[in-house]
């Protein structure tokens, strides 16, 4: 039974975005929750453990894997099983903990922005005292990566998913809009007149790429950029901002 929960934002991948309160934490946790993602992205879990290392945490380390969406099912109906399906293993794990005291799981960039950790957090029974440490976001890391200010004078920002961008196009009133977990590189889907983009992948790591520019300029070598990357990888992590100009 998990009595205390604590959400570690971890930043988005470089070991200098952990801030000091989140290596406090780490080294007072008793056990530490690590997910394994499937073939090909081990070097999530190692981070995660290379993070601990760093901090000089002393925790019990248990790994779960991490179930897979149905492709077959209805996206909302999608997402509610698979969140159902990581809380069962959250508690499954902690099964075999051998000590008491806080259970912390390290939570890519913030645990508060476009994560679900606290969601599956309150599928757990009894719910655990949930505690939040901040971390470096991906729209932080995003705008310092290529040095421009998050928004405009007095300008409007909307942050959105790449599947409401393809759905429901620009946002009403919008100057400036970042875009969330997007596969399918949703700008494509924009009208790119008057419209630059700045994209980045990895951020925050060594592995870190950034392009910018007008949209319909970059938009495809920001698509054959991803792809190269995800096929190096495994995997990739990727953000965008994009401004009327």
């Amino acid at each position: 039974m998990i009595q205390d929960l604590w959400l570690i934002g971890i930043g988005t991948g470089s070991l200098k975005h952990i801030t000091l309160e989140a290596q406090d934490a780490l080294r007072e946790a008793r056990t530490v929750l690590i997910p394994r993602k499937g073939t090909g992205k081990d070097d999530l879990a190692d981070l995660r453990m290379t993070i601990l290392e760093q901090a000089g945490a002393s925790a019990e380390v248990i790994h779960f894997d991490m179930p897979e969406r149905d492709p077959q099912l209805p996206y909302a109906e999608r997402v509610e099983r698979w969140h159902d399906e990581i809380a069962d293993r959250w508690q499954s794990a902690l099964e075999d903990a051998s000590g008491d005291g806080p259970v912390a799981l390290l939570v890519w960039g913030d645990p508060g922005l476009y994560d679900s950790t606290l969601r599956i957090a309150d599928r757990l029974s009894p719910k655990p005292n949930t505690k939040v440490f901040p971390g470096v976001t991906a729209l932080q890391a995003l705008t310092s990566a290529h040095a421009i200010p998050f928004n405009t004078v007095n300008g409007a920002v909307v942050v959105t998913t790449g599947r409401r961008l393809r759905d429901h196009g620009w946002p009403e009133d919008a100057e400036t809009v970042v875009v969330m977990l997007d596969g399918e590189c949703s700008f494509r889907s924009l009208d790119p007149t008057g419209l630059h983009i700045w994209w980045g992948g990895f951020l925050g790591m060594d592995d870190q790429v950034l392009i910018e520019g007008p949209l319909g300029e970059v938009a495809e070598d920001i698509v054959a950029t991803r792809e190269n990357a995800r096929n190096a990888h495994g995997w990739i992590m990727d953000t965008y901002l994009i401004r009327k100009c």
